[in-house]
């Protein structure tokens, strides 16, 4: 039987267009929830951060967009910073809201039992939307830490209720071609219940809504055991898949880069996005880190990431699909298998470093910016002000 692995070209061609959108904070200081560490040469504002993300693009070659966080990323003029962007051959992608950071919000945000601190949590949503015009951002992404630690503490059914009115309020704002994306998250920092811990909830507020609203996938929001990789060929098959927010977990939401804990975990993930379609255009899904580098350099650790997502998405394209076909219709497990394993055990770092070097790029995207002398330059040049950070 002929084999449909796609030829190395058309696996090239799949790389060069890929995109990985990288955040803003992830340039910015972090640490655990005891002690956030500073580094040299962080960025102070967010005009900084684009400097570090142009950097990232620039030896990468896939990873133009870059997420904000509001009100880490508060400017006067965003049509100013939008602009900034573009100068350094970047685009302002989505725009990630913050309700979870203001003491108003001790016991919900959207789903608190106050009206007065609902419409506190709406009104920073619709500031979001209007920030999303400025920029010219599609996409605005949802993460509500709001739930309970106490059985008996609130009204669970009622909070959804709330939760379902804020949302409706804020997929009416959105313009025609915007998007609502919904995160889930199944624990922390609520530890008795959380108001969207799972893809069943975020999917169902989702239908609810209509087109324009579709879920998140965060790959560290999981418990263990969770097959993510069910969620996102179902989430696809419907739809409603609309980003990830690419990270890996050992033990909770850790937060590490990306294919460090469970690297074939990734690889079956991104198998399932291309044997769905996820990577075409049409399909819209937006692929984006959400890490925090809290030990390791903050722009090595960011191209490592993108580097890791390659890695993952050229073994995933390698995939025989006549041939995995062909097993499972003919009942063969094992078989079935090790058409995955064959393309999981290739090494893909050479067909990696030809594609980069066919767009112009170094092999070696991290030993290339490590000689570029850019971090000796704002280790030296960033001195005095106020690093970004959680909550700057």
């Amino acid at each position: 039987m002929p084999s449909q692995q796609p030829a190395p070209q058309a696996v090239k061609e799949a790389l060069k267009a890929q995109i990985i959108e990288t955040p803003s904070w992830g340039y910015g200081n972090s640490g655990t929830r005891f002690k956030v560490y500073a580094q040299a040469g962080v960025p102070r504002d967010p005009f900084e951060k684009l400097d570090d993300a142009a950097q990232v693009q620039a030896f990468t070659g896939v990873a133009p967009v870059v997420s904000l966080h509001i009100p880490w990323d508060k400017v006067e003029d965003y049509a100013a910073l939008s602009a900034y962007a573009k100068e350094r051959g970047l685009v302002l992608g989505a725009i990630n809201s913050n309700t979870f950071q203001d003491d108003a919000f001790k016991l919900g945000s959207v789903t608190h039992p106050e009206a007065g601190v609902r419409r506190k949590a709406v009104a920073h949503l619709m500031e979001c939307v209007d920030i999303m015009d400025a920029t010219g951002s599609k996409d605005l992404k949802l993460w509500f830490a709001d739930g309970t630690n106490y059985p008996g503490q609130d009204d669970i059914v009622a909070r959804q209720e709330r939760l379902a009115e804020a949302l409706s309020e804020i997929y009416g704002r959105l313009g025609d071609d915007q998007r609502l994306l919904l995160e889930y998250k199944f624990f922390e920092p609520a530890f008795y219940m959380t108001d969207v811990p799972d893809w069943g909830t975020a999917y169902k507020h989702c239908l609810k809504l209509g087109p324009k609203a579709q879920v998140v996938v965060d790959t560290g929001h999981h418990a263990p055991g969770t097959n993510i990789e069910f969620i996102v060929a179902t989430l696809l098959h419907e739809g409603k898949l609309g980003a990830f927010d690419f990270n890996s977990r050992f033990y909770a939401d850790d937060d590490l880069m990306v294919g460090a804990a469970d690297p074939f975990q990734l690889f079956r993930i991104m198998h399932e996005v291309i044997r769905n379609g996820g990577m075409k255009p049409e399909t819209n899904v937006n692929f984006m880190l959400d890490q925090c580098h809290n030990i390791e350099g903050k722009i090595p650790a960011v191209i490592r990431s993108v580097m890791n997502v390659q890695e993952a998405t050229a073994k995933a394209l390698l995939v025989d699909a006549e041939a995995l076909r062909a097993a499972q219709l003919a009942g063969d497990v094992l078989g079935s298998n090790a058409v995955l394993m064959d393309a999981y055990n290739t090494d893909v770092r050479p067909l990696l470093a030809e594609v980069r070097e066919e767009m112009g790029l170094a092999a070696d995207p991290v030993a290339a910016y490590r000689a570029s002398g850019w971090q000796q330059k704002i280790e030296t040049e960033r001195v005095g002000g106020e690093q970004a950070g959680w909550g700057a």
